[in-house]
């Protein structure tokens, strides 16, 4: 009887909020059709996958592609230059966000705030081809503006793209400005929650603008702040291919050369599917565990987590 009435409630509460069931309808046919579903291939990691036999009809393989992995050559360059690229955006690109959201909180002319606002989140609707392609351009050293600013103070042209120990400032420098902007919204958001009679009062007590930034409007923010960067600490070792495949060329492979750059040569140009999804299923395996332990350590050290 008591599963019955519970069942009953279940029901009458779906018949109540259709519409917003309806509305979560979208959202979860995409998660299941492009997130879960897909997941079925990554059996293949495990497989000497042939096109003619299909997923089921490949040989089991066992940890085959895994071993490659790990024992290869350039293993050791591939994990480095994955950790020191995203070591370095993270370093440099997560700060950028809360840095500008606090100093924009503090604009009082609402015009002029909304002009700033537009201006720094255009960047992030430019897509990375178009970026890489500007930037291309900028450092060129045949007529780029950055060398014929150099030239101009009697210094030699530099080949930007050709060069090592550029390659990483660029990366890192150019999604700092493409992302700054867009990633400040939420910052923003939290901080409009406030309450302004916080403000009022240390006021009153003589604090100034920076005072109230620091012992007020930073705590505010530093559960959003956590959670953000757990989830950004999930993905340490996952950098996206498509701006690095743009950026990099043979001269520069020792320093750009990624994990997930050298899965699109070795996998995806190849045709060695079981490689690539091996590699990739190893990626996500170590982002679960950094997001656990981050988790673990945000818990001990604060209140805030994601569970």
């Amino acid at each position: 009887m008591q599963q019955q009435s519970k069942k009953k409630s279940l029901l009458k509460k779906m018949k109540t909020q259709k519409y917003l069931l309806l509305l979560l309808l979208p959202g979860l046919i995409y998660f299941i059709v492009f997130r879960y579903y897909p997941m079925y291939g990554t059996v293949i990691a495990f497989k000497d996958f042939d096109f003619r036999e299909g997923i089921l009809g490949s040989d089991w393989v066992g940890l085959r592609y895994f071993k490659q992995f790990v024992t290869g050559p350039y293993f050791w360059r591939l994990v480095k230059n994955t950790f020191l690229v995203s070591f370095y955006d993270l370093l440099f690109s997560f700060p950028a966000p809360i840095i500008f959201a606090l100093l924009l909180n503090e604009v009082r002319s609402k015009r002029y705030k909304k002009v700033v606002q537009t201006v720094s989140y255009l960047p992030h609707f430019i897509s990375v081809v178009i970026l890489v392609g500007l930037m291309k351009t900028m450092f060129s050293p045949n007529g780029g503006v950055v060398n014929n600013i150099l030239m101009s103070m009697g210094m030699d042209p530099i080949n930007f793209f050709m060069e090592k120990s550029w390659f990483r400032p660029l990366y890192v420098g150019s999604s700092i400005w493409q992302s700054f902007g867009w990633g400040s919204i939420i910052y923003l958001a939290t901080m409009a929650g406030i309450d302004t009679q916080l403000y009022e009062a240390a006021h009153m007590d003589g604090a100034g603008r920076f005072r109230c930034m620091w012992n007020i409007t930073l705590p505010c923010i530093r559960p959003t702040i956590v959670i953000l960067l757990i989830l950004r600490l999930g993905k340490l070792l996952s950098v996206g291919f498509e701006k690095i495949i743009l950026m990099y060329n043979p001269a520069t492979y020792e320093v750009s050369d990624v994990i997930s750059s050298y899965v699109y040569r070795y996998g995806i140009l190849q045709a060695n599917y079981s490689f690539g999804a091996a590699v990739d299923l190893m990626n996500s395996i170590i982002a679960l565990i950094l997001i656990l332990i981050t988790n673990k350590i945000s818990q001990k050290i604060s209140d805030t987590s994601l569970w």
